[in-house]
């Protein structure tokens, strides 16, 4: 039962942002009137490489939405959102025009899936950045069960297999469909369910609402 739960919320929260992509024109003014003339435009953007890349190969896709995403700025949590840790929504994330490592992740994970991309070949991945010394976050991309996963990152922009990558450490990794030890990553062996993740949860809420939260503006 708690699964199925699960499955209808995550498909609860596609619909609001495949609908949220369906900008009108009246609504992309009102964006631009209350968070400016560049948000507008990165919305506009954003549709514009969904509706570029439907028919394009998934390699052609993930270097597309990771690219894109890429050009915003980095922010901390505690400066764009005022708190020590705040998941920003994809279209939160793209309105603001920053975000930290969790709110790239996740933008590139939710635009991935739009354009058709199996939840069963993405995991959200926390890492250990070892040259850096803290905790992060990237997306993986697995072309098969079985093979190394390619590597969306904000920090490193370039995507690389894991294996070129040893600069990260997984540490756990989660999709709609579970939440997997480092150990476990693509071997299908869950130890729970995204839902468990408070701060997935959160997300998943605002992302139902369609609401904007305060945040600094940086344009």
């Amino acid at each position: 039962m708690r699964r199925r739960y699960f499955v209808i919320l995550i498909l609860s929260c596609f619909i609001c942002l495949v609908s949220a992509l369906e900008f009108s024109a009246s609504y992309l003014d009102q964006i631009g009137k209350q968070y400016g003339d560049y948000a507008k435009r990165r919305m506009i953007t954003w549709q514009k490489l969904l509706a570029d890349n439907k028919e394009a190969t998934e390699l052609k896709k993930l270097e597309a939405v990771n690219q894109f995403f890429n050009l915003l700025e980095y922010r901390s949590d505690i400066h764009q959102w005022g708190k020590e840790d705040y998941w920003a929504t994809p279209l939160e994330f793209i309105v603001a025009g920053g975000g930290d490592c969790e709110d790239f992740t996740v933008a590139k994970y939710f635009t991935l899936l739009e354009l058709g991309i199996s939840d069963d070949k993405l995991l959200i991945t926390y890492v250990k950045h070892l040259e850096l010394n803290i905790a992060h976050m990237v997306l993986s991309y697995y072309p098969t069960p079985d093979s190394i996963p390619l590597i969306l990152d904000n920090y490193n922009k370039e995507i690389l297999p894991a294996d070129k990558r040893t600069d990260l450490q997984p540490i756990y990794g989660f999709n709609g469909k579970g939440l997997w030890a480092a150990k476990q990553l693509g071997l299908g062996n869950k130890i729970g369910q995204a839902s468990d993740l408070k701060r997935w949860s959160d997300l998943e809420e605002r992302m139902k609402s369609g609401k904007i939260g305060k945040f600094t503006k940086i344009d």
